[in-house]
Order: C-alpha cells, then structure tokens, then sequence
C-alpha cells in the first residue's frame, strides 16, 4: 500500500506541473488524474495485487458536461444490440432522471422457477450486455434481484441475492472489471405489479440492471 501512496504522490504532481497556471483546462485533467488514480487505489485494495489496480485506473470518471452524451451513447448501442430482446418483450431499458440506464429483465427468461442458475438461452443477451459494459468502462453497474411473494420473505431474499449475483459473476467471467460491479438482492420488497395474479407475479420476478456514470468531482 505504501507503494501506491508513493505513485499516487509524483503522479498528482506530475499532473499538476505538466497544466500551465492558466490553462482553462487544468480543472478537468487534474481531476481525471486524480480519478484514475483513486480507480487504482480502489482496485488495489479489492483485489490486492497489480491487476486490480491498473483495471481500476481503467474506470476513470466522466467530465460533468460529458455526463449526457456518453450515457446517450451507451443507451443507443444497448438498444441496438437487445433490439430482438425488446420485441419479445424480454427486457425493458429505460433512462433514469439521473442519466443512470436501468435494464429490467424478467426472470421468466434469465431463470427457472426457485432455481438462481442462469438460463443457458439467457447467456447470449448477458454476452451482448458485457460487450457493451466493455465499451464504455466510465460506469458502474448494480444487479437488483427481485421475486414475487410465494414463499417465505426470507427465502425470497435469499433467492433474489443469489440470482443477482449470478448475473454479476458472469458479467466478471466476460472481463468485466469486478470493482465496477455489485450485486444486490430486494426479494419481495419492490413489486412492479400486484402478487394476486399470476400475470403480476410475473412482472415482479424479474432482475434490474442499473448502470450509472461515474462522474468526475
């Protein structure tokens, strides 16, 4: 750890010699250095050894004016690449009021019933959503499980946790850095739709996939 102090140190003051005293844009690229350099430390940390912490430098961060068009950007490939997805109407992606993409899978095509094992059939539509997480690395990414109320609340936790986490182990078998991801589990908490019909237990059994920007500060 002492060693990434050392290189966090001569790096930010390389990258503050290296901005003239009045270049406009001295704000930003200090900013991005350092946001690099926090990815490293983080990466570091997480994973104890020199991978982790150049595929954390690797993260970076967005300029705040860029925020827009990077997401806008991100949303179209997504569209793009689970266009056949959509018109089976498999998943949903919507933009959030916070520029984040939130993509809502239902679990009727990523799982069995009471099963967090992914669906073989699923694995192509995971692999067209790393492609695109590879592509525009300046993100974060949660995986929110959901479930209906059939079963105890407990159980149903459980059941919602291990299925996002088994979309976010995958999503790390395909290069995802992991220190870009979490995974998170709701159980029966956050219905979409009412538990008394079938038709609703359904829209509740589902996963969210939430990508937010990492912005610079």
């Amino acid at each position: 750890m002492q060693k990434i102090r050392n290189i966090v140190v001569a790096v930010v003051v390389v990258a503050l010699g290296a901005c003239a005293a009045d270049d406009p844009n001295r704000r930003a690229k200090t900013g991005a250095a350092v946001g690099a350099i926090a990815g490293a430390i983080i990466g570091h940390q997480i994973s104890g050894g020199k991978k982790g912490a150049i595929a954390g430098a690797a993260v970076g961060a967005i300029a705040g004016g860029a925020v827009g068009n990077y997401m806008d950007e991100q949303q179209r490939a997504f569209e793009a690449a689970l266009a056949e997805e959509r018109r089976r109407n498999e998943l949903e992606i919507r933009r959030l009021r916070d520029d984040s993409l939130k993509i809502d899978v239902s679990s009727e095509v990523s799982f069995d019933f009471d099963s967090a094992t992914l669906k073989p059939a699923f694995l192509p539509t995971l692999d067209k959503v790393a492609d695109i997480l590879a592509r525009y690395p300046k993100t974060t990414v949660t995986i929110v499980g959901h479930t209906d109320n059939i079963g105890s609340e407990a159980y149903n936790q459980q059941l919602s946790e291990r299925r996002a986490r088994s979309v976010m182990n995958y999503l790390i078998d395909r290069g995802i850095a992991p220190q870009r991801l979490s995974a998170v589990g709701r159980g029966e908490t956050q219905p979409r739709a009412t538990n008394a019909t079938e038709a609703g237990r359904q829209l509740n059994r589902r996963v969210e996939i939430l990508i937010r920007p990492v912005v610079q500060q």
